[in-house]
């Protein structure tokens, strides 16, 4: 019996261990099995090709890193192309394909296109990038848009369909309920927050665009809430991130309601930390003759 069994809604995962998007790619090959995880995350598609934000762009603070990547990718035709096949020949495990859009309109676009394609077992939804058509006001922060857009989405697919949401709002739990009556699957949470950083002895900021997505340990307390408060309000399983280094950082968020949780940060300093951890969380679960899905939300207040 594997006791790391866990499903994410319709995905039926061999364990709750993920990769966060735009932190892992196939490179990591080099260093395990990529088929000992429980699922992969591909790094945000557009619809067209994006470049990126100008450098500097990747800042390493004493407790995390911030980033201002700013989506680059080759867009969904290239990927659809040339990606996606190397990813279906050498994974055995759930696809999941985070995608974004600017407008209701892209989102649908790019769903409707890799509809077209095979191999692919759930989408992600950053809906944390603008939105042209409100202003600029990103996707994320208005529990009405976020409900307007997921219905629409959720209409199109038989597809695992999961929201990721942004923790820079003044209620996620509002925004949970949003996406969930929209007819999510399942959430992503949390996104990187809001962080800065710049040189005291110039007064220049370290990132070029000023503003960047902050994540890694010192995170971790914020996600931990924010997964406990939004498992508290929904009936739909969450996919938890945030500051997660190790299998106690893993199980304290399932603890916390989490179905499966993602490494992000914490493999660019260790290449193999995903292996380690789910093996480190499988020996804990053999100890304790405990399945980790009778683990799930079992926090004691």
């Amino acid at each position: 019996m594997n006791l790391l069994e866990t499903s994410l809604g319709k995905l039926k995962l061999q364990n709750p261990i993920t990769v966060a998007s735009g932190t892992f790619g196939l490179e990591y090959a080099d260093f395990f099995d990529l088929n000992l995880m429980g699922a992969y995350v591909t790094k945000t598609i557009t619809l067209l090709p994006k470049a990126g934000n100008p450098p500097p762009r990747l800042y390493e603070t004493k407790a995390g890193l911030l980033n201002s990547i700013g989506l680059q990718n080759p867009g969904v035709q290239s990927f659809c192309a040339e990606q996606l096949p190397l990813l279906i020949e050498r994974l055995k495990i759930p696809i999941i394909v985070s995608i974004s859009g600017s407008s209701p309109d892209e989102f649908e676009s790019l769903l409707l296109r890799l509809e077209q394609e095979n191999g692919i077992q759930a989408y992600e939804i950053n809906i944390s990038c603008p939105n042209v058509e409100n202003e600029g006001i990103a996707f994320g922060l208005d529990a009405f848009v976020v409900h307007q857009l997921t219905q629409r989405l959720s209409r199109l697919t038989q597809r695992e369909l999961i929201l990721k949401l942004s923790p820079n709002v003044t209620d996620i739990t509002e925004i949970a309920l949003a996406a969930e009556a929209g007819g999510a699957d399942s959430l992503t949470l949390i996104n990187t927050l809001f962080g800065m950083a710049i040189d005291w002895k110039t007064g220049k900021s370290r990132i070029r665009k000023g503003i960047a997505g902050y994540s890694g340990a010192a995170i971790k307390p914020v996600a931990l809430a924010m997964t406990y408060k939004v498992a508290q309000k929904v009936k739909i399983p969450i996919l938890a991130m945030g500051g997660i280094a190790n299998w106690q950082d893993a199980l304290e968020f399932i603890y916390a309601g989490a179905s499966a949780i993602a490494i992000g940060t914490a493999s660019f300093s260790n290449p193999r930390r995903v292996p380690e951890l789910i093996n480190d969380l499988g020996n804990y679960c053999n100890q304790a003759d405990t399945p980790i899905k009778e683990l799930i939300g079992k926090v004691t207040l």
